[in-house]
């Protein structure tokens, strides 16, 4: 591998080993080859890049007590060289991010219900975490006996924080504090969900004042209005993820929104498929368009190229990352014959 650590072309896979694969992807035809390997601790399963392109962060999804970890991206080659690790403040984390100025990590962390911020060196390492608890429960007495957060991103502002927590039925938004280095909660911002819905993953729209938000436990995807204003969220709508008549178990998991605005796409645990949804230019209104087998079993993450005319997939339970083609003008999808045989993967990020 030879060219800069901004390659477009790399994607890290995050998995449920105690590796980080490298994958190089040919942007012409699809094709994926493994290109290398990183031990980075058990289950380094969540990954983000710093805005700078120089590090990566992954979670270690452990109990009771897990661990952020730092690893520098060599110039050249991309390969990882571990800076260090922190303890995430919580068990079982399961989403990492970086707010947009690129001074602090943001944690989910799974088990017990909590978020993080770390504070970021200037060389990239973390220092350790300012950790908020989350409180409340929901009617799934088996998934909802407490708080499980499992979604931290910054608003477009990097004023604002919003945490999916999917054992409380609610999207908590804090304000991002850096001169405390610390997410005050802003109680009056929380969009109260759906009983038993289960908020998992969120995505904002790149230029609508909306979220939307994968639940977990009813197979819907909600749009939310976002007041950037007073950071504040109010629930507008849900749809189903599901074609109409379907009835087996099934748990939506990742979701994303194409750079045009116009599509938005969750992935279906059960169902294992991609629902291609479109979004209407003016209101931000959704409708189900597709419904796309993954060629695989339990599609967790999933990621669009940063040339838009790919969708890969993490099949987590048949070991397998799947390509898809992209019509970049309705955003529908279309089997190709790309693979490769990754153990376990639960998250793509392209470098």
């Amino acid at each position: 591998m030879t060219e800069a650590r901004t390659d477009p072309d790399l994607l890290y896979v995050g998995t449920y080993t105690e590796s980080i694969y490298l994958v190089r992807m040919d942007r012409r035809s699809g094709e994926l080859l493994q290109v290398g390997a990183v031990k980075a601790g058990a289950n380094p399963s969540f990954l983000t890049i710093h805005p700078n392109g120089r590090v990566l962060y992954a979670v270690n999804e452990l109990e009771p007590t897990g661990l952020v970890s730092a690893f520098a991206i060599k110039s050249g080659t991309a390969g990882l060289t571990r800076l260090n690790d922190q303890p995430s403040g919580g068990g079982a984390p399961c989403y990492v991010s970086v707010e947009r100025s690129g001074r602090a990590v943001l944690v989910a962390n799974y088990a017990g219900g909590s978020v993080a911020l770390l504070p970021i060196e200037p060389n990239g390492a973390l220092a350790p975490a300012h950790v908020v608890q989350h409180t409340g429960k929901g009617p799934n007495a088996e998934r909802q006996e407490a708080p499980h957060a499992h979604c931290i991103i910054p608003d477009p502002s990097n004023r604002f924080v919003l945490a999916a927590d999917l054992g409380a039925d609610r999207v908590f938004v804090y304000r991002l504090d850096f001169e405390g280095r610390s997410l005050r909660h802003i109680e009056e911002g929380n969009a109260v969900m759906r009983p038993g819905a289960g908020p998992r993953h969120i995505v904002f729209h790149p230029t609508l004042p909306l979220v939307f938000v994968a639940n977990e436990l009813d197979s819907t995807v909600a749009s939310l209005r976002f007041d950037a204003e007073r950071g504040a969220l109010s629930l507008l709508d849900a749809r189903s993820t599901l074609p109409a008549g379907w009835t087996g178990t099934n748990y939506p998991a990742d979701i994303h929104v194409a750079a045009s605005g116009r599509t938005l796409y969750v992935s279906n645990r059960g169902h294992n498929s991609i629902a291609v949804f479109s979004v209407a230019e003016s209101t931000g209104a959704l409708a189900l368009e597709q419904t796309v087998s993954t060629d695989g079993d339990w599609p967790r993450n999933f990621a669009l190229d940063p040339s838009g005319r790919w969708l890969l997939v993490a099949n987590q339970r048949s070991d397998s990352v799947v390509v898809f083609g992209r019509d970049p003008e309705d955003g529908r999808l279309t089997p190709t014959r790309q693979r490769i045989a990754i153990p376990s993967p639960v998250c793509l990020r392209f470098a």
